[in-house]
């Protein structure tokens, strides 16, 4: 594989304000990148400096070999855009955004009608094409600027928080359009508050802190990095209160989680042993008990000294 994103040293900064410090990476084609931080970490900065919409102090991104800075034109036609908050126009129809983005991008009218009635049969949207977007819900809106970003057919896709706010049958299926795009041979950068979107569709994950690169690596290796955080989940069948649990040698920390409870703890196995030992001494019965490693919500808050997303 070659690297079809490159970030060299990216310095940007606003007033007394250093929003990206040095930032360096690349992402490798065909990959699914994702993007983490906390608010202000410098993930909206870097990405814009990447696409070519903010100018950088110094550094330099390329993407599919077209340096940002020197061929910006060029560099722009590599790659398709899916912000958060749609860009399409409300008072067109979705097929007129379509067609608009199309032209924008120099595809010519046969081809941008062919590929846009392809994108919004595949984002499930061509019953309302004629339709004006004013109209969509937020999900078939997002799906709309899906199927922009791809007008023009493009190796590398940006996508901002494509599955926020989002009720679940739309969140499933952009999911499982981000897969299959990427098994297609896209290469998708993916800038996410959703650590769990993350961690179900990212080949490698970098967060970003104060500007800076906090860790790039795998999913599970990040996890790894954190062994030693490990918890229990456990659900009665008629409750027990916090302050029985707590009468557990071996927990470390207790947290409420809906009608269950997670015990983090250094011996997972011990508490186990211990949990089914109070079970009996109540008159309790466990309807589920399961041991569980390190999340990437875990590794996220550890690497951002607790940072919230």
């Amino acid at each position: 594989m070659s690297a079809l994103i490159q970030a060299d040293e990216l310095y940007k900064g606003f007033s007394d304000v250093q929003a990206v410090d040095g930032v360096s990476f690349e992402v490798e084609e065909g990959e699914v990148f994702g993007f983490l931080g906390p608010n202000g970490a410098g993930k909206t900065t870097t990405v814009r400096m990447i696409t070519g919409v903010l100018e950088p102090d110094s550094g330099t991104a390329w993407v599919n070999g077209k340096n940002v800075r020197e061929e910006p034109t060029e560099a722009k036609e590599e790659i398709g855009i899916a912000p958060e908050v749609s860009n399409a126009y409300i008072d067109m129809t979705g097929w007129q955004n379509m067609m608009l983005m199309g032209e924008l991008y120099g595809v010519s009218k046969d081809r941008r009608e062919k590929r846009g009635k392809e994108l919004l049969e595949l984002f499930s949207i061509s019953d309302r094409k004629d339709s004006n977007v004013k109209g969509y819900s937020k999900g078939m809106q997002q799906r709309l600027v899906l199927a922009m970003a791809l007008i023009h057919d493009p190796p590398i896709l940006f996508l901002d928080e494509p599955t926020a706010g989002l009720d679940v049958q739309s969140q499933r299926l952009i999911k499982t359009r981000i897969r299959e795009m990427n098994e297609e041979g896209k290469t998708i950068f993916l800038t996410t508050h959703n650590i769990p979107v993350a961690n179900e569709l990212c080949d490698r994950v970098a967060v970003i802190n104060h500007g800076k690169i906090a860790a790039i690596d795998t999913p599970e290796k990040l996890k790894g990095a954190i062994e030693e955080t490990r918890s229990v989940e456990v659900g009665f069948e008629n409750g027990l209160e916090i302050s029985e649990l707590k009468e557990l040698e071996k927990a470390e920390k207790i947290e409420k989680r809906g009608d269950k409870y997670r015990i983090y703890t250094s011996n997972p196995i011990g508490t186990v042993e211990l949990l089914l030992g109070l079970a009996k001494e109540k008159n309790e019965k466990i309807l589920s008990i399961r041991t569980l490693g390190p999340s990437l919500e875990d590794a996220f808050v550890e690497l951002t000294g607790g940072d919230e997303s």
